[in-house]
C-alpha cells in the first residue's frame, strides 16, 4: 500500500494547480483503501508480484475518489472522513471537473499496462458505476423501492469496483477462468456487504466514528435497507412515518425514525443480509491456494461485519 500510495502521488501532478490542490486534498483525507487493498491481496494470493499491480490498485483509487468527489455534489454532502467535502471547500464546479481529471488520468494509467484486458474490465466497471448513480438519482424519494432494486443499485454503484479490483488481480496472475470468476464473486459480495453495512450505520452508527452525518441517506430521499425492512415489519403508522420521510428527503423526525428502524428489528434484517453476502465472499476465496493472502481475504469479509465506520 505504501508503493500504491506513492505511485497515487505521483501522478496527481498537474500543471493546473487547482488539479492538484484539490486531487492531494481528497487523497489526503485517507479512508479505507479497501479496492487496491483488496487487488493487492488476490495478487499476492494468487503470487503475482509485478510492479502493474501498484499501478492498477492506484487505478482502481482513483476511480473511486473520482465517483466521490462527483458523489458529493449530487447528494449535496458537506462532511466525508470527518472534514468538510472538497465541494464544500472549493465548489461544485471545481469538483466536478477535478473529479472527471482524475477518471482521465485514471485511464492513461491503465493504458500503459498494455492489456485490452484490463483496460475492458475497467471501462465496463466505470459504465457500470455510472449506471447505478443515475439509477440512484431516479430512485431518489420513492419510499416503494424493494430489496431487490436497492440491491441492483448498490451492485453497480458500489460493489462493482470491488468485483473489478478482485478480478484484475486475477487477470494480472493470468488465472484461469474459473478463479477468475471466483474472485469477481468474491468482491462483489464483499462489495454489496460493505455497502449494506454502510446503511446500518446511517442509523445505528456514530457521527464522529463514522465522520459524515448520520440521517445523510434520509435526507437525500434514499430507500435503503433499514428503512425497507422498516416498512415491511412496523406498524401501518410506523410505516406511513418512514414513507413520509423519504419522500420529503427530511429528517425533521429522524430520531423518531431511528427509533422505529431499532424496534422493527430492521437493523437485525439488513445485518442478516450483510451476513448473507459475506458468507458468499467467503465460499468464493474457497478457490485460492491457502497461504497468507487468501486467509486475509477471508479475515476481511469476517471482519466486514464488525465495522463501525
Amino acid at each position: 500500500m505504501h508503493e500504491v500510495d506513492k505511485v497515487i502521488g505521483q501522478r496527481l501532478t498537474s500543471s493546473v494547480p487547482l488539479v492538484a490542490q484539490i486531487s492531494q486534498y481528497i487523497i489526503a483525507a485517507g479512508g479505507k483503501r479497501l479496492r487496491p487493498a483488496l487487488l493487492l491481496m488476490v495478487c499476492g494470493a494468487l503470487g503475482y508480484r509485478g510492479a502493474h499491480r501498484h499501478s492498477l490498485a492506484a487505478v482502481v483509487e482513483l476511480i473511486h475518489t473520482a465517483t466521490l468527489l462527483h458523489d458529493d455534489v449530487v447528494d449535496a454532502s458537506t462532511l466525508r472522513r470527518g472534514r468538510p467535502t472538497a465541494n464544500e471547500t472549493f465548489g461544485n464546479p471545481a469538483s466536478v471537473l477535478v473529479g472527471d481529471f482524475l477518471h482521465t488520468r485514471s485511464f492513461q494509467m491503465m493504458v500503459e499496462t498494455g492489456s485490452m484486458r484490463v483496460m475492458e474490465i475497467l471501462s465496463e466497471a466505470t459504465n457500470v458505476i455510472a449506471e447505478g448513480e443515475v439509477l440512484q438519482l431516479m430512485n431518489m424519494h420513492d419510499a416503494s423501492l424493494d430489496e431487490a432494486g436497492y440491491l441492483r443499485v448498490i451492485r453497480s454503484k458500489t460493489a462493482k469496483l470491488f468485483e473489478a479490483s478482485a478480478r484484475l488481480g486475477a487477470v494480472l496472475a493470468e488465472s484461469p477462468a474459473p478463479v477468475e470468476e471466483a474472485c469477481a464473486t468474491y468482491g462483489q459480495a464483499l462489495g454489496t456487504a460493505f455497502q449494506i453495512i454502510d446503511d446500518v450505520l446511517d442509523y445505528d452508527g456514530n457521527a464522529a466514528e463514522m465522520g459524515k452525518n448520520l440521517g445523510d441517506d434520509l435526507r437525500e430521499g434514499k430507500s435503503t435497507l433499514p428503512l425497507i425492512a422498516a416498512m415491511q415489519r412496523g406498524t401501518a403508522s410506523q410505516a406511513h412515518t418512514v414513507r413520509q420521510a423519504i419522500e420529503q428527503g427530511s429528517t425533521d423526525q429522524l430520531a423518531e425514525i431511528v427509533q422505529i428502524v431499532r424496534e422493527t428489528g430492521a437493523l437485525e434484517v439488513t445485518r442478516a443480509a450483510a451476513i448473507e453476502e459475506a458468507r458468499r465472499a467467503m465460499a468464493a476465496a474457497e478457490c485460492l491456494p491457502a497461504n497468507p493472502h487468501s486467509a486475509g481475504l477471508l479475515e476481511l469479509a469476517a471482519q466486514l461485519l464488525s465495522r463501525r465506520n
